[in-house]
């Protein structure tokens, strides 16, 4: 371990991407600087951690590693550089990708981050859609004449009588028409944030899907007619993407490995609980660990942890009113359960080559009313890497959103894994005696909400501003629903700023904000 002797010292909350980004920057780029990172939980990562199960391994989020930040890009290679051989299924199913100049071979080495293929669709009364859907006949083959012909009279009256826009119900709307709303976003969002879309923000559909829209899906499915070889700027047609070999988490422990050779220090299972303020700064902070009371000095704080927590662990100083607009923040929670099976009901009816013919699917949402699952991930399709016996079984990842302390956080363990178990055999994706093994996680604070005190948290973010060397980044540290890569540039601006010394923080709240979706295919 580098020794570092300075009385500078800066604390990371949260080794989550962002925190661990930030940590990793600031003992690279300045000299003498003491840095400790805090984390509530017993593993680095955030929910871009990854499970070992028996052998088989979960991404708890799913994590595509694409970015249009050459920052990010070269963050992440540096850690893990991009195959130059075949991966096991690529060999197998002899695929040839534009593998890296003198890349790692996976076979032979675990630091390697992937090339996969991107497939994600809907699956909706009992068949599939390309997500977001895309104008092609099987499109309206699964939709029926008669709900293809709904579809198209709704969004050609969209387009001529738009909705004032007050909510996330009214955006979709005006993008894509009430019944391709009501068919492939409606459920699915309620699902997500457990109110309807009608009681939603509209900035989160702005956030999220941006310039996707029914005029530009038409317009790429015309120019594609022309124009075979034209690729998509919209994230809806990326076709690869990066995946380190053993899931996200490999890449967040290779970095916390990198704070603790580098002379930084990280505690795990000890939780922020008092942030003590003098004149608008952080003097020091209390921590909890293992039920033992500890203060450390500050100098310089990089939140990450929630908002609402942060507030609520900032002294009696916070003004009243911020304070309870922080209090009524809200979040949604998150359950996944890890099932390994013998096989899946479903059969790959496409194109893609796949072994044994599972469904080529990284993720698949689901629309169904009749069930609270959200979405599935197929870890095959992740990487074969993360599958213990890959040829012979199906990993799969079933993910539900909720609150903690609501009747699905409150299920006891095995109830909650036969639930989840139900539901697959309710919509016809296994049979019950194909289920081999199972294993169920949790993650509190997953999502924060844009709703309730959402529309007022504004005047939180000018209020934390105030707090001279208090710096706020990541997806929690900022209340917005930002992907790993925006978590990341977060920290690289909040480094950045807190660099040049200079105290407008705008530009790292800023991040994530302009209108051109991140996952394009153009860098």
């Amino acid at each position: 371990m580098n020794e570092r002797n300075t009385n500078k010292h800066a604390v990371i909350v949260g080794a989550g991407p962002a925190g661990l980004t930030a940590a990793c920057l600031l003992l690279r780029e300045i000299p003498d600087i003491q840095i400790t990172v805090i984390e509530a939980t017993d593993r680095v990562g955030g929910i871009a951690a990854t499970i070992a199960y028996k052998g088989n391994r979960m991404d708890m989020g799913g994590h595509r590693f694409f970015t249009k930040s050459l920052q990010v890009k070269e963050f992440w290679e540096a850690f893990l550089p991009v195959q130059g051989q075949p991966a096991k299924d690529d060999l197998l199913l002899n695929e040839q990708k534009n593998y890296s100049f003198n890349g790692p071979d996976p076979e032979t080495t675990d630091s390697v981050m992937l090339i996969r293929n991107r497939v994600s669709r809907i699956f909706f009364s009992g068949n599939f859609f390309d997500y977001p859907v895309s104008i092609r006949l099987s499109t309206f083959a699964n939709l029926g004449l008669w709900n293809t012909c709904k579809a198209g009279f709704s969004y050609l009256y969209a387009l001529i009588k738009k909705r004032k826009v007050h909510s996330l119900e009214d955006f979709y709307i005006n993008r894509f028409g009430k019944q391709l709303y009501r068919m492939f976003f409606e459920e699915y969002t309620e699902k997500i944030w457990g109110i309807h879309p009608s009681n939603l923000s509209s900035s989160w559909g702005a956030q999220r899907v941006k310039s996707l829209s029914i005029r530009n899906i038409l317009k790429e499915a015309v120019t594609k007619i022309f124009h075979p070889q034209y690729e998509s700027k919209h994230i809806s047609l990326i076709e690869r993407f990066l995946y380190p070999k053993l899931g996200p988490g490999q890449l967040w422990a290779m970095v916390a490995n990198e704070i603790k050779a580098s002379g930084g220090t990280l505690r795990l299972n000890a939780r922020v609980v008092k942030i003590n303020l003098m004149d608008q700064v952080v003097k020091t902070i209390s921590i909890e660990t293992n039920g033992k009371s500890e203060t450390l000095p500050v100098d310089y704080l990089f939140s990450t942890m929630p908002v609402k927590d942060l507030a609520l662990a900032i002294e009696s100083r916070i003004p009243a009113e911020i304070k309870q607009i922080a209090s009524q923040l809200k979040y949604r929670d998150f359950i996944t359960v890890g099932l390994l099976v013998k096989k899946l009901k479903l059969k790959n009816q496409t194109k893609i080559k796949t072994l044994e013919n599972i469904i080529p699917d990284c993720w698949i949402y689901i629309q169904d009313r009749e069930v609270k699952i959200g979405r599935i991930q197929i870890f095959n399709n992740w990487s074969p890497y993360m599958v213990h016996d890959y040829r012979q079984t199906v990993w799969i990842g079933l993910e539900y959103f909720c609150d903690e302390g609501d009747e699905m956080w409150n299920m006891p363990k095995e109830d909650f894994i036969e639930f989840a178990i139900a539901e697959l055999v309710k919509i016809k994706i296994i049979d019950r005696d194909a289920v081999i093994d199972a294993h169920q996680e949790k993650v509190l604070k997953a999502y924060p909400a844009y709703f309730g005190a959402h529309y007022e948290f504004d005047k939180v973010k000018g209020y934390l501003d105030t707090i001279e060397n208090l710096y706020c980044l990541g997806r929690n540290g900022q209340h917005k629903y930002n992907n790993m890569d925006h978590s990341m540039l977060t920290a690289f601006e909040a480094v950045k700023v807190f660099k040049s010394g200079q105290k407008d923080k705008s530009s790292i709240w800023n991040v994530n904000t302009a209108d051109g979706y991140h996952e394009t295919i153009n860098n």
